[in-house]
């Protein structure tokens, strides 16, 4: 796993696919030239042209050619149809990196980008008290990171508050009362703007994984590069974020020293796999790059460590998370192109070990709405959806099977609101939102079609996937909010987003 070290300061720029509308990209078109197929002959003057342009018209002299140019008139047109639409772009080489994606407002319900000192290779989105179910805008959110500092001795572990999350979206009727709107706030110097509280503490190395507890947020764990995990009290830091005046907004305070409540040395590397259980309070699993898990329970405040490690895979333990359900059993994925299902009641040998991939499995999702249903991605970037009740070693079938990603699949997540939704990120810089209960319609597709400005989906996009948020650089980590449905916040080497897709979760008036 690479980690980021720049801070970068890229204004990140945004496309999204219609689930509604055949998934027709909005707004993002490749010059002619890029798009030329091989054997077409080019313009001679360096320049791109638009189609039909600089043509002159033929005179009579042609008509001889006119006779062959009617048998071929019917592929003709159809060519210059498809030439005359836009086509749906997606990054695949270097020379696409400097093309700029035009952002649709209209995609988003909310959109909003922020960025720590340091880049952060993990995030996790911290329970609150202010209810579930919340649609209406504005929200707010809090959600712990780490850094990746150039120096060890310059990370931290951060407790972020966003407030004043506000509606983004401009639709053509309302984008003379959104823009009266945006001039009033200028006026009022930004008072509604959203807003940033941040607390941190020291962090000793970088923070490769950080999870919140969900029974007490404010206790928090940590992977370090330095192979060592430890359990925080971070209620301070929380407290403080939530207890924050405008007095002190646009102040950052140094970050605190604060002792660690317990810090286990026991992993031979470093590693990833981090989770808590959601079933039983205080119990906590982590996984290292030498293969072994170590699973966790806390007694009167403190947490007794299993000495001896659960040992079925063969390579780096990638990914890790406990039953929605089930209090003594876990799913562990490994570079060794397996997931494993474990019982805390029998540590000898996993219950069932099953190859998954035919590359490194980096990130597993259980489902809590179906709790049969787990999702995989690859270093391949093969997103698969698997049925734990066909789950075995000998004859493995995945539900479903998505290549839509060119790079590894860096993150999986299932939708807390929605049992077939869930999302994903990827090194080829994109996040997917996918829904599985989407089934392809003809019909639909071609009334789409109908209309010259859509794209033509290729054949390789799924019915399933709804919606794609791109312009982020080397995304690591999706997480959906579990208080508000079809919020989504990422982390990437240039910052963080937090986005609500238009055709995402509850309509958004």
């Amino acid at each position: 796993r690479a980690r980021a070290h720049e801070a970068a300061s890229t204004r990140a720029t945004m496309d999204a696919v219609d689930g509604d509308a055949a998934r027709a990209v909005r707004g993002a078109r490749l010059p002619e030239r890029a798009r030329a197929r091989e054997g077409e002959d080019e313009d001679e003057e360096d320049e791109y042209k638009a189609v039909g342009e600089g043509e002159e018209e033929s005179s009579d002299d042609d008509d001889d050619d006119d006779d062959a140019m009617d048998a071929d008139r019917g592929d003709g047109e159809a060519r210059e149809a498809r030439r005359k639409r836009p086509e749906v772009w997606r990054p695949g080489s270097a020379e696409d990196e400097d093309v700029e994606l035009e952002y649709d407002e209209s995609a988003y319900d909310a959109l909003h980008a922020f960025s720590h000192e340091w880049p952060c290779l993990s995030l996790d989105v911290m329970r609150d008290d202010l209810g579930e179910g919340r649609e209406v805008f504005p929200h707010e959110m809090t959600i712990v990171t780490g850094t990746q500092a150039m120096e060890a001795t310059k990370n931290v572990l951060s407790v972020i508050r966003v407030s004043r999350i506000k509606k983004t979206r401009r639709d053509a009727d309302a984008d003379e009362d959104m823009e009266a709107s945006d001039s009033d706030d200028d006026e009022d110097g930004g008072s509604d703007a959203p807003t940033l509280t941040v607390a941190s503490v020291v962090h000793h190395g970088c923070v490769n994984r950080v999870r919140a507890m969900p029974q007490r947020p404010s206790t928090c764990a940590s992977w370090s590069d330095s192979g060592h995990v430890m359990i925080w009290d971070l209620s301070a830091q929380l407290k403080k974020v939530m207890t924050s005046t405008n007095d002190s907004k646009g102040k950052i305070d140094p970050p605190s020293r604060v002792t660690p409540t317990q810090v286990f040395t026991g992993h031979k590397d470093e590693g990833y796999a981090l989770d808590w259980s959601s079933v039983c309070e205080g119990r906590l699993a982590s996984g290292d790059c030498a293969g072994a898990i170590h699973t966790w329970d806390m007694v009167q405040g403190k947490w007794d460590v299993g000495a001896t490690p659960y040992t079925g895979h063969t390579s780096s333990v990638e990914d890790i998370q406990w039953s929605p359900t089930e209090r003594d059993v876990f799913i562990s994925c490994s570079a060794d192109q397996t997931v494993c299902v474990w019982d805390t009641r029998q540590r000898a040998k996993p219950a069932l070990r099953v190859k998954t991939h035919d590359s490194d499995v980096n990130v597993l999702s259980w489902n809590r709405l179906a709790n049969s249903m787990v999702a995989t991605g690859a270093d391949d970037g093969s997103l698969r959806i698997w049925d734990l009740r066909n789950f075995n070693e000998t004859n493995a079938q995945f539900v479903a099977n998505f290549t839509f990603h060119r790079a590894a699949v860096t993150s999986v997540d299932w939708a807390p609101f929605d049992s077939a939704m869930l999302a994903s990120s990827s090194a080829d810089n994109t996040v997917c939102v996918w829904d599985l209960a989407v089934e392809r319609d003809a019909e639909e597709e071609a009334a789409a079609l109908a209309a010259k400005d859509n794209a033509a989906p290729p054949e390789d996009l799924p019915p399933q996937l709804m919606f794609v948020h791109q312009g982020l650089k080397d995304p690591k980590e999706i997480k959906w909010h579990r208080q508000i449905p079809g919020a989504c916040v990422t982390t990437a080497a240039d910052g963080f987003n937090i986005f609500k897709a238009y055709n995402v979760g509850p309509a958004v008036p």
